[in-house]
């Protein structure tokens, strides 16, 4: 049984440190769009890809 538990406790820290790598990720590209002044570019750009997948989900 504890075994198991290791191994639940080590994938769930695995998925939380992806999680948390991602996040960094995006907020590193956020930072660096906003100070090149790209920030309402990116924001379209990331208002289409929304409305993409939110179509391509509906169907």
């Amino acid at each position: 049984m504890e075994t198991v538990l290791t191994v639940l406790l080590v994938r769930f820290a695995l998925i939380a440190a992806v999680v948390v790598a991602l996040a960094l990720v995006v907020l590193a590209v956020v930072l660096v769009l906003h100070r090149r002044g790209k920030g309402d570019q990116a924001r379209r750009v990331a208002h289409t890809a929304a409305e993409l997948a939110q179509r391509r989900i509906g169907r």
